[in-house]
This record gives C-alpha cells, structure tokens and sequence, in this order.
C-alpha cells in the first residue's frame, strides 16, 4: 500500500486524490429499474429479496418469501454482482445497499432499486463498498423525502449520489477486492461463532439433564459398583442420573429484593447499578457484596436477561438478588442453569400469557437438578470455557469489523494506494 498523496481536491463525496474524480452515480450506470410489486408467498420457485433480507453490503437469506410467476421471475430475474439498493422504510433502513452473488436465482420486490451499472466504468463490488460508506449514509439523509413515518429515495435522486472514481477501473477491482478478502474472514468468524455456539447450548442441554455426563462421575469410584455406569431415575424433571437430586430454589439459595427507599442515579459511580433490564452506574454505596444472581421482575426483559456477579454492587428493588450459595449448589452453575431454564419454567407458571412480571414465589418454587457440588463446579467451568472462547472469537470479529471501516474510509478515498501492475497502468498511457 502507498500512503502517499501530495495533491488532493475537495469534492462532493469529501478530499479526493487530484487524478480521482467525484461522479454522480447517474453518469456510471446504464439505469435504475424498481422490482416486482406482485405478490408473493411462503412457498413458491424462486425467492423475492425485499427490504428485510437488506444488510449493510450483503444479503440475509432468511426469512424469505417467494413467487411462482413465470412473467415476473423472467422480468425481474437478477444477474450476478448486481447492486440492490433499498428505497424507502424508516429514516435508518432506507439506503442500505446489498450485491447479490449469485447465491441462488432471486427476483427483487418494488421497494428495492437495481443499479445497472457500466461495468467498463463502475466495478460493482467497488459500488456496493461505496453505498455503504459513513459519507453515503450522511448524504442518504440529506436527501430523503419523509412522509409521515414513511421515508423514501427515488430512482431519480439515486442518481445524484457521489461516487469516487480512481482513474483505472483496476484500481476500482483491487480495492474491492482487498475489503472482500476481510468479508471472506467476517463470515468466516461468524460461522465459526454460530458453529461453537451450537455446541454450547448442546453441551448445555447434555450436561444440565444429565444425559451426557463428564467421565469422572458418569461411573461409580469405590464399593462393590466401583466401575460400573451410573444409571438413571424418574423425577418430576423427567429423567435424571440415580445420583442427582431435585430441589425447590427456595430451598438451596435466599432471594431478596432491593429497598423500596432506593433511588434511580445515573450519574457516574463506583459500583454497578442492577435496575431491571439495563446495568447503570449509581453514584451512592454498594448494599450487596458477594456472590449473586439478579434477574429483573418487571420491565423489559422480564424472565429473559439475567446476571451473575461476585462483588460489590446495588440493586433496584424490581430486581431479584439470589445469593447465600451453600454446600449444595455452586454459584455459577446455578446462574448457568437458572438463565437457560427460567424464562420456559415460568412461562409455563402463567399458563403461556406473556410475563409482566416475576412474584418471588415463582422462582423459589421453580426445581433445579443438583448434581454433587464438585460435578457442578466441573460443568459451570466447562461450559464457562466455552463462553469464554465464544467471546474472544466475538472480540476478534468485533475487531475485524473495526479494521474494515477503517480500510473502507481509508480505500474508498484514496488516502491509501493500492499498488497496480505494472501493464495496468501502462495500458493507460502510463500514469
């Protein structure tokens, strides 16, 4: 890469390199044509991509509908590397622009926008980077019409986008081809996140139950069944290994709630606020040390968004604090099975209505599997490793997120030259 730029001039799409140009978008493409308005269904042939498949340069393919149309599929059939801009929603999803690949054969619906573009002029992954800029999204907004809450961006003012133009459409390739080397490594985390996550819940689901057991208690240690399998038993959580127990909450940990004198603050402070849904900063003393699990009570999130922590933090009085961790169950297993068997538990409680709210007997009468304590401890660090490997990989692709805008703003303006071959330029006149 060349970072150098001695010349550089003011354009509508910001500074540019003095040999790039700033073209409308008009001037670089054959036209812009609306999809299909015909109806669509759950089952048919071939997909139609709408607004909701729309993402930030690429496409969703879930939550797909399709059409059976013969006329409509031939008409509105996409070619590969095609462009798809979306053209009108709320103020935030108008603008997304997405390429389709070729994944598979697609028409696209009425409120989308094809962008044909002249290839000799506009390479099209190099468009679809360009769509997804901060400076387009900013111009998205300057020019949008609203009506009501129906905002919108026609065919017409589609045209009047700035596009940066390198001088040599190589230069356009090389650049899309260096930030679709970082999507491939993007997807490539992401699927490997969804795959590692997979294991986690099945882990979960194995180790919680009891149908898989760690080696090290699956079989007896000593007396006359030294070596022989664990079997299993009937309870009123179904089948569970011979050696577990079943307990009310109630019975195995204290719950409490906060004071009714606490006061919200979200000033800054020392220690962490629990209040509902949400952790905030309360700028007053801590009332808790130690180890705990909170879940809220009422509010968003209700039954769903829970908590462990072993520390010093404050708590909102709709917030239930469950602590006092004996000899009979460790902390963090608990919380681990507690936020995957909750919400389900108490949904059933209310006889499937929705959950506004959590009464303090309904969690101390909800059961809970205990393994020994030393199986419970083994369990929670494994299926702890697993979170934590899960999180490193979400760091890193947090990260790589962060190193594609950066290249994006860098590329995409020319601030950073990627170097041609030799030929490309010659072809050129050699400039």
């Amino acid at each position: 890469m060349n970072n150098n730029n001695p010349t550089s001039h003011q354009t509508r799409f910001g500074l540019l390199p003095s040999d790039w140009s700033c073209l409308s978008l008009g001037d670089l493409v054959h036209d812009v044509s609306y999809g299909s308005s015909s109806k669509s269904a759950k089952v048919g042939n071939v997909p139609v991509l709408r607004m909701g498949n729309m993402q930030d340069g690429f496409l969703d393919w879930n939550d797909l509908v399709y059409t059976s149309d013969a006329v409509e599929i031939s008409k509105y059939e996409l070619k590969k590397n095609t462009v798809l801009f979306n053209r009108t929603n709320t103020v935030d999803l108008v603008g997304k622009a997405a390429i389709y690949r070729g994944e598979r054969p697609a028409i696209y619906a009425g409120y989308l926008i094809k962008i044909n573009n002249k290839p000799e002029l506009l390479n099209s992954e190099y468009l679809n980077y360009v769509l997804n800029t901060n400076q387009i999204k900013s111009y998205n907004k300057l020019i949008l019409s609203v009506a009501v809450s129906q905002a919108n961006i026609n065919g017409q003012k589609l045209k009047t986008y700035p596009i940066p133009v390198p001088p040599h459409i190589d230069e356009q390739t090389a650049i899309a081809s260096a930030l679709s080397d970082v999507d491939t490594l993007l997807t490539e985390l992401e699927k490997l996140i969804a795959k590692k996550q997979a294991i986690k819940t099945a882990s979960m689901q194995q180790l919680l139950t009891g149908k898989t057991r760690l080696p090290q208690f699956a079989t007896y240690t000593e007396g006359a069944d030294e070596g022989k399998r664990k079997g299993t038993k009937s309870s009123e959580l179904g089948k569970i290994p011979e050696d577990w127990d079943v307990e009310k909450i109630g019975s195995v940990v204290s719950i409490t709630t906060g004071s009714r004198n606490t006061q919200d603050k979200l000033s800054s402070g020392k220690y962490p606020f629990f209040v509902r849904s949400q952790t905030i900063e309360r700028i007053d003393t801590y009332s808790f040390d130690g180890e705990a699990v909170l879940t809220a009570g009422d509010g968003v999130g209700t039954g769903k968004i829970f908590h462990y922590i072993n520390g010093k933090f404050d708590y909102h009085q709709r917030v239930y604090l469950m602590h006092n961790f004996g000899d009979r169950i460790d902390g963090y297993y608990f919380y681990i099975y507690f936020s995957n068997f909750f919400y389900d538990r108490i949904m059933s409680m209310t006889a499937k209505s929705s959950v506004d709210s959590v009464r303090r007997e309904m969690i101390a009468d909800m059961l809970i599997t205990l393994p020994s304590k030393e199986e419970q401890v083994a369990t929670a660090t494994i299926l702890s490793d697993m979170d934590n490997e899960i999180q490193t990989l979400e760091q890193r692709l947090t990260k790589t997120r962060q190193i594609k805008q950066g290249m994006m703003q860098q590329l995409l303006t020319g601030r950073t030259r990627l170097p041609l071959k030799k030929h490309e330029t010659e072809q050129d006149g050699g400039s």
